[in-house]
């Protein structure tokens, strides 16, 4: 079984999930008898290319735009048994579907939470569902949704129930084996300090506007706590340094930038909870990875993971500061409410939620495919 994963990026900085679910099932994928798996992509911040990643020229970094190489997207689609666009907005994507359609190669689609028009550029998500996108969509011979209320955003787009499978991100426990929390301690300069931590981009679909103020209104019950946010800028960085000037609380708002690796999991470990206060997203795989590291959760509804909540590991919030600061609050003043919540998710982690189980998944939909076509 050969498997063609297309994404627009293998940038773990600005790609955020979707980066990290392709590279982990490709992983998973080559390490599986009889499967072979390889990566299409752009060259932005990305790997060294290899027989197993081919990366595309970039000439565009605003909209990802590679160098159209019809070719060798041709020939790379011809030789695969399954294709697999991960994201939806994305010209790599709309050129792979045009080269399945041509050679009659099935394909899975993983938009990944992105279907729904929301955030910036709306007048070119509209523009690229009536040239392709709908299409694109509508056509697919399998879709995966990642979260399982994506499900009706999927049929609305035209793709009936007997198509639509529910794989939901995954972790893998080795990659959060570092548990040293003075790293992280050490390059944020707190020393001892409790914190809470974000991870991911500093844009408003992520909320991490919301957790500072919500973190704002309860900075005074907690005199010694601090808020960390580990990500890279999207567009909020400045709004939310200025926020935290105007409270007054400049010196427990800290902004690492970018965490991976080692570092990543040292924030993970160190962490009081980790927020994920997303106003949208399809399944928080950071979630997960603080789950892993036996760290409690507190996310919104909107996060596409309300079983991390039903297991017992997180508190479910709606997306605004006051239902955020209610749960933060709540776990903040309850230490041993935390080490049981952190005991708990770990456990439902790497019971349920590996990305080798979401890997065999992923194979078992492509062969059922493969020999419908």
């Amino acid at each position: 079984m050969k498997i063609l994963h297309v994404n627009m990026s293998l940038d773990p900085v600005t790609g955020g999930g979707t980066v990290e679910r392709i590279r982990q099932l490709h992983q998973a994928m080559l390490d599986m008898d009889g499967v072979s798996s390889r990566i299409l992509s752009v060259d932005i911040g990305s790997p060294a290319a290899s027989d197993d990643v081919v990366l595309l020229p970039c000439w565009n970094r605003r909209w990802y735009l590679p160098a159209p190489n019809l070719r060798t997207i041709y020939r790379m689609v011809c030789e695969a048994d399954v294709i697999h666009l991960m994201n939806h907005w994305t010209f790599i994507n709309a050129l792979a579907y045009w080269m399945a359609r041509i050679s009659r190669t099935p394909y899975v689609i993983c938009p990944a939470g992105a279907l729904p028009l929301f955030g910036r550029s709306q007048g070119f998500k509209r523009w690229y569902n009536r040239v392709v996108g709908a299409a694109l969509v509508r056509n697919c011979s399998a879709a995966i949704a990642i979260a399982a209320d994506e499900a009706s955003v999927l049929a609305q787009y035209g793709v009936d129930a007997e198509r639509i499978f529910h794989i939901p991100n995954g972790v893998r426990a080795d990659d959060f084996a570092f548990d040293d929390a003075g790293l992280f301690r050490q390059k944020i300069g707190i020393g001892d300090a409790p914190y809470i931590l974000f991870v991911g981009r500093l844009n408003k679909i992520k909320g991490p506007d919301l957790l500072l103020q919500a973190f704002i209104s309860i900075a005074g019950q907690f005199s010694h706590l601090h808020l960390v946010f580990a990500g890279p800028d999207g567009g909020m960085l400045q709004t939310l340094e200025q926020a935290a000037a105007a409270a007054d609380l400049s010196g427990r708002v800290h902004f690492a930038g970018y965490a991976g690796g080692e570092l990543k999991s040292s924030a993970c470990h160190g962490a009081s909870m980790l927020v994920v206060p997303s106003r949208q997203e399809a399944m928080s795989i950071v979630a997960l990875e603080a789950a892993v590291c036996g760290t409690p959760v507190v996310l919104t509804d909107q996060c596409g993971f309300d079983a991390l909540s039903e297991a017992g590991a997180a508190r479910l919030a709606t997306a605004d500061a006051v239902s955020l600061a209610e749960h933060i609050g709540e776990l903040q003043a309850d230490v041993a409410l935390r080490h049981k919540m952190g005991a708990t998710g770990r456990r439902f982690a790497l019971e349920q939620y590996t990305w080798e189980i979401a890997a065999q998944r992923y194979i078992e939909i492509c062969k059922k495919i493969s020999t419908l076509n």
